[in-house]
């Protein structure tokens, strides 16, 4: 990984060697942690972060799950994150935030313990590759489950969370599978292990109701905001693995992966491979990232 100058610690400007925790700090031992995930783009009105408050207040909603209280506004979260680009000074970006319980006190409650956080950001590419992004990931359907609202909640971008996460990734590339695709405890599709999923039937776009057990994700309400605008129908319903077996079209959203089509999944090649829908839908979120659609602006925070 490509390091950078600086990381955001507590209000504090720390070096990339320098951000440092104590190897008794509460998340590494229980995962009791919240994060989220930005991206900065160059656009011709210079460096612009998408969708900044909307993430933001999502990582606040994580930590009220948790009954964690971040010792932060987020205006100052979301300042921040701007002081640290302009720090840095390497353009376009990706960014993470991590809301953890510190070093204080072990066992499982971790109210003792502070709460600390930091903004990180890096030089990161398409999750699933450019070759993803043009022509499209294999996946797998995952022998494991999506966490339930029964056992964790899946509206919290918990740290927890993604055990189950790197499970079904790990599956699937053992399979030989670029990616996976989690199905919820009742069987019906849920979102990929770090990114929602729709799919295109009969011109229609759909995708999981949040009931199955996906993230509340800010691509995925900024695509179904772009559908609407496009009038592509748009339903949110429950979804099968037969369903996606026959659908036209499908692909994957998410703040690392952006919009990735999917062109295979289980050994069945999604439709007869055209992507209109997806890639009409793909050009014109590309488009808005990268300020180019001024009627978007107020997705865009200029740095």
């Amino acid at each position: 990984m490509e390091k950078t100058e600086k990381i955001w610690m507590n209000k504090k400007m720390v070096g990339w060697d320098e951000a440092n925790i104590h190897i008794l700090t509460h998340a590494l031992h229980y995962g009791s942690a919240v994060f989220d995930s930005l991206r900065c783009r160059d656009t011709p009105k210079g460096l612009a972060v998408f969708r900044l408050n909307d993430h933001v207040h999502r990582l606040f909603n994580s930590a009220k799950i948790y009954l964690m209280k971040i010792p932060f506004t987020e205006s100052e979260i979301c300042d921040g994150i701007l002081d640290l680009i302009r720090t840095n000074n390497i353009g376009e970006c990706y960014i993470r935030l991590l809301a953890y319980y510190g070093y204080g006190e072990m066992g499982l409650n971790p109210l003792p313990n502070p709460v600390d956080v930091s903004i990180s950001l890096w030089h990161w590419g398409p999750y699933l590759g450019e070759e993803g992004i043009k022509n499209g990931v294999r996946c797998k359907i995952s022998s494991w489950c999506r966490v339930d609202t029964r056992t964790h909640p899946p509206q919290a971008k918990a740290a927890a969370n993604y055990a189950n996460s790197t499970l079904a990734k790990l599956e699937a590339l053992d399979c030989g599978y670029d990616e996976a695709i989690l199905l919820n405890l009742n069987g019906s599709i849920s979102e990929g292990p770090g990114e929602n999923l729709f799919i295109v039937e009969g011109g229609v776009l759909l995708c999981p109701p949040e009931s199955s057990g996906i993230l509340k994700g800010i691509t995925m309400d900024s695509v179904i905001k772009i559908a609407k605008d496009l009038d592509i129908p748009f339903e949110r319903r429950e979804l099968t693995r037969e369903d996606l077996f026959t659908a036209d079209e499908a692909f994957f959203t998410g703040t690392a992966a952006e919009v990735t089509p999917i062109r295979e999944v289980d050994q069945r090649v999604i439709g007869d491979g055209k992507r209109e829908i997806t890639e009409t839908i793909q050009k014109k979120f590309y488009d808005i990232v990268g300020g180019k659609d001024k009627k978007y602006y107020g997705w865009l925070t200029f740095v």
